[in-house]
C-alpha cells in the first residue's frame, strides 16, 4: 500500500509559482540538519506554544500549528530559529504563497519517507468536498505539477480527485493537457471510495472516516 499525500489544504491555497528556482528551494528546504535529543523536542514545544498564545485562532490537528513534525520541518527550513520558524508557520497556515509551497513540498517528502519497505510511489489525494469557484487556483496545480514533472518523476502511483463536484470540470479541463502522461494516474471517485479501497480502518486519513 502506497503511503498517502492529501491535498485537501493546499488546493485552496492562492499561492502563484515562484518558477522552478522557487520550487527548487521548496523541495530542498528540509534537508538542514536538526539538534538531537531533548533540544529539538523543546524547540518544537517553544513554538507550539508561542503559536498557540499568538495566533490562537490559527486550525489544529493535521497540519496545524500543533503538528509537531510540521514544526519541526519549518524549524530545520528556518536553521532552528524559533522566531523565523514561528512567523513562517503562521504565514504557511494562513495560506502565505510562498510558505503554501514549502508547505506543500512538507507533505510530499513526508509521503515519501512513510512509504512501506519495496513501495516506490505515494498516492496523491486531492479533497474536493465543498470545492467551489473560489478555491480554484490553476497557478499553483501547475507549481505541483512541476515539482512531481522535475523533482519526484515516477513517484506518483495515483492521484484521487475525491467528490469532484461539477463547478470542477471546467478546471480539470484546463489541467489535463498540462498534466501529460500523468493524467493517466488522475481516478475520480469518492469518499467510500477511498476508504475501502485504499486503505484499511486502522490506517485511513481522518478526514475520510465515518
Amino acid at each position: 500500500m502506497a503511503a498517502s499525500c492529501s491535498f485537501r489544504s493546499v488546493v485552496r491555497a492562492p499561492p502563484p509559482p515562484r518558477g522552478l528556482a522557487g520550487a527548487r528551494r521548496a523541495v530542498r528546504c528540509c534537508s538542514s540538519a536538526a539538534p538531537t535529543g531533548a533540544s529539538t523536542s523543546k524547540l518544537v514545544l517553544e513554538v507550539k506554544e508561542r503559536l498557540e498564545r499568538e495566533h490562537p485562532g490559527l486550525p489544529t490537528g493535521r497540519s496545524g500549528r500543533d503538528d509537531d513534525e510540521m514544526i519541526l520541518w519549518f524549524l530545520k527550513d528556518r536553521k532552528f530559529a524559533v522566531d523565523e520558524a514561528v512567523s513562517k508557520l503562521a504565514k504557511a497556515i494562513k495560506q502565505d504563497p510562498l510558505e503554501n509551497e514549502k508547505l506543500c513540498a512538507f507533505l510530499v517528502e513526508k509521503a515519501l519517507r512513510n512509504l512501506p519497505m519495496g513501495t516506490d510511489n505515494i498516492l496523491g489525494i486531492f479533497d474536493l468536498r465543498g470545492f467551489g469557484v473560489e478555491n480554484g487556483d490553476l497557478q499553483f496545480l501547475k507549481f505541483l505539477i512541476d515539482v512531481f514533472y522535475y523533482y519526484y518523476p515516477k513517484r506518483l502511483g495515483e492521484v484521487l480527485f475525491v467528490d469532484a463536484p461539477f463547478v470542477f470540470q471546467p478546471m480539470w479541463q484546463l489541467v489535463k493537457p498540462l498534466l501529460k502522461q500523468y493524467a493517466s494516474l488522475v481516478r475520480f471517485c469518492d469518499a467510500e471510495t477511498v476508504r475501502k479501497e485504499y486503505f484499511t480502518e486502522e490506517t485511513v486519513p481522518p478526514d475520510f472516516r465515518r
